[in-house]
């Protein structure tokens, strides 16, 4: 048997860190929502008991680094699964973007080998489940649209966003999480105001929420990465309606109500950043 899952990646509409946590991580408060840019992933079981990836990107690494490939062993490792698994990987989301592309992958795997092997396990178990491996993986399990808070463990879901397009643009650089979270000093953040999204949210306002989105950490890593600045301004004088650089970065995304605008912008952004997409909110 074959099991196909789609990983769709994510945009965050506000971002903010609230603490740092004696373990190490951050206590965090993010609004997530997924969007109609998507990783494949495709699952058959092996006679083996091992775990194979494959995938072709430069990028991403095909052994236990990659984030699908600690999502089955530690599948295997919790439920006692003595069963070998190929996994394969289309990669469409950009590779340290910003876009939980990896997460996504990861999350897919989880509910896919849920089904390949019939274990039956919750979607609140399989969060934390994935909460172990990463921050954004609770949130992709569930998808759509939510709240996520703690280590990101905890997610709720929130109403939808408003249809619109979303045109996103990713500068030539990869930016990493960790980098990024080392350099926080909390009391210095600028913090978005969460209830505003999530007012905007219930009233299904696309005004408001254009007005509304925030992300912590764009000062900080547009100081490191002065694309992201000139990317941020380029899709504001293009007309998007609001613009907002999601997760750490660099990726920063623009929404635009009317898909005839969006793809303007679109055209008008292949000319200023190499890898620029336009899709719709899945949310």
């Amino acid at each position: 048997m074959v099991i196909f899952e789609k990983a769709p990646a994510k945009i965050n509409l506000s971002l903010d860190v609230l603490s740092k946590r004696s373990d190490g991580y951050h206590n965090v408060e993010m609004i997530m929502t997924t969007i109609d840019l998507a990783d494949r992933i495709r699952l058959f079981e092996l006679p083996e008991d091992r775990i194979e990836i494959s995938l072709e990107s430069r990028f991403v690494p095909s052994d236990k680094r990659n984030l699908a490939y600690q999502a089955a062993l530690a599948l295997k490792q919790i439920y006692g699964i003595r069963k070998g698994v190929y996994i394969s990987i289309e990669k469409n989301i950009p590779v340290s973007a910003g876009l939980a592309g990896g997460s996504a992958d990861a999350a897919a795997v989880l509910k896919g080998l849920n089904r390949l092997w019939e274990l039956k396990i919750s979607q609140a178990e399989l969060a934390q489940l994935g909460a172990l491996l990463g921050t954004d993986v609770p949130f992709c399990i569930y998808g759509r649209t939510g709240l996520a808070k703690g280590r990101g463990e905890i997610v709720e879901p929130l109403p939808s966003p408003p249809p619109c397009w979303v045109v996103l643009a990713k500068p030539d650089i990869g930016v990493s999480s960790r980098t990024i979270f080392q350099r926080i000093v909390v009391e210095d953040l600028v913090h978005p105001e969460t209830r505003r999204v999530m007012n905007a949210l219930e009233e299904g306002s696309f005004e408001k929420l254009c007005l509304s989105l925030g992300n912590a950490l764009e000062p900080l890593t547009m100081e490191q990465h002065p694309e992201v600045q000139q990317i941020k301004n380029v899709l504001q004088q293009a007309g998007a309606s609001g613009v907002l650089m999601s997760g750490s970065g660099p990726t920063v995304y623009g929404l635009v109500e009317h898909e005839s605008k969006a793809k303007r912008i679109y055209n008008g952004m292949r000319g200023f950043c190499e890898e620029v997409y336009y899709v719709r909110l899945l949310g």
